[in-house]
């Protein structure tokens, strides 16, 4: 296998050619955060959580698609990465309902992790316009919450290229950008499966299974 050399915060890596510095950093045990990557499924680059600093290059760069090249030398944890991430979570907690507290996922959140590593304790800061929209709860076994989506688009990916259903994408443009399905119907109007693996990848408490255990109880 033909590898390249590079640096990643000053430690010699040997990367397999082709791969990407987010794949790198992993083979050589340095983490770099990610929102919206999923290998092999969902290699977008959206979320900019995954930002490095390339020598050379005019801006940070996205590691889960920058492709490594020989000699390259990355920083993962300089000030204005760590500031730029800073900032994206911010903004991601703008338009985000922030009632962590109440949330299935608290605890098990990946926003939530990222934003108590990078101190983000401040979420107000870029508060503006909000958009609301109603919960879907017409599917039987779960609900989708689109006030808690960030739009890393795991579950349209997983949806189209694990399950090869497809029931579900991005609809709208700009602020108004949301994930639902076409025509904007409820999950239960669709060809949806039932498979939940929309809920096992999504980062955030914006898809969850419907617990059904009081009425099973009450059954019982």
């Amino acid at each position: 296998m033909e590898t390249v050399n590079i640096k990643i915060n000053g430690v010699d890596v040997a990367a397999p050619k082709g791969s990407t510095i987010l794949e790198a950093a992993r083979l050589a045990g340095i983490e770099i955060p990610t929102l919206c990557f999923l290998k092999d499924i969902n290699e977008i680059g959206a979320c900019r959580i995954c930002v490095v600093e390339v020598k050379g290059a005019r801006s940070l760069v996205a590691s889960c698609v920058y492709p490594v090249n020989e000699g390259m030398e990355v920083t993962t944890n300089s000030p204005a990465v760590l500031e730029s991430r800073k900032k994206t979570l911010q903004l991601l907690l703008s338009t985000h309902d922030r009632k962590c507290l109440s949330c299935v996922r608290s605890g098990n959140c990946e926003l939530q992790t990222l934003s108590k590593e990078l101190r983000v304790d401040d979420a107000s800061l870029y508060d503006g316009d909000c958009p609301n929209y109603p919960i879907d709860n017409s599917a039987v076994h779960m609900y989708r919450d689109n006030n808690k989506c960030i739009l890393c688009r795991r579950c349209v990916a997983t949806c189209e290229k694990v399950q090869n259903i497809g029931v579900i994408g991005v609809n709208e443009r700009g602020f108004a950008t949301h994930i639902s399905s076409p025509f904007g119907m409820g999950l239960g109007e669709t060809s949806c499966v039932s498979c939940g693996q929309c809920i096992a990848v999504c980062p955030t408490g914006a898809l969850s299974e419907k617990d059904n255990t009081k009425e099973v109880l009450e059954a019982l």
